[in-house]
């Protein structure tokens, strides 16, 4: 698994944030037996620019925690049938990966979501990159079902680093 990883920021969080971040993406792949290589991009941001994007791509002029901009459409969650994904250009060309899509993370709401929720910074961090790499993954959050279905896999992913809330 490869990130494209960009900080617009000029925050200091206290930890490796790419090195983070791919850890949290890898984790995220091997629980949904993501069988190819991927690439997926990682942009960190503030919430001013966070609203700007939100409202552009979906018309809500409001900031969020993470947006997520998958590149694949998938009839069921984690469903990585090769042919539906040829069929949809999901490919790199020169490299051969599946090119999943893309992560904007609000650093300001990361800093004030840790706080709120009572745990460290990076595990907030984690946690909307896991909840963000999941969406790219087809999963979604729409019933109970499905956000049950999410919780359980941010957890697990989450679990196998050590990144718990406590």
């Amino acid at each position: 698994m490869n990130i494209d990883f960009v900080n617009e920021t000029e925050r200091d969080l206290g930890f490796d944030l790419e090195k983070t971040a791919l850890e949290v993406v890898n984790s995220c792949a091997d629980i949904a037996d993501l069988p190819y290589e991927a690439l997926v991009q990682i942009t960190l941001d503030d919430s001013e620019h966070i609203r700007e994007i939100n409202k552009i791509h979906r018309n809500i002029d409001d900031t969020t925690d993470v947006l997520s901009f998958p590149m694949v459409s998938y009839e069921s969650p984690g469903d990585f049938d090769e042919e539906k994904l040829i069929s949809q250009d999901a490919f790199e060309p020169d490299s051969g990966e599946l090119l999943l899509g893309d992560i904007v993370l609000n650093i300001d709401r990361v800093i004030s979501q840790a706080e709120e929720y009572g745990h460290s910074v990076r595990r907030e961090f984690g946690f909307l990159i896991a909840h963000s790499m999941f969406h790219l993954m087809g999963y979604d959050h729409v019933d109970e079902a499905g956000m049950a279905q999410m919780e359980r896999l941010q957890e697990e992913a989450l679990a196998k680093i050590g990144l718990t809330r406590n």
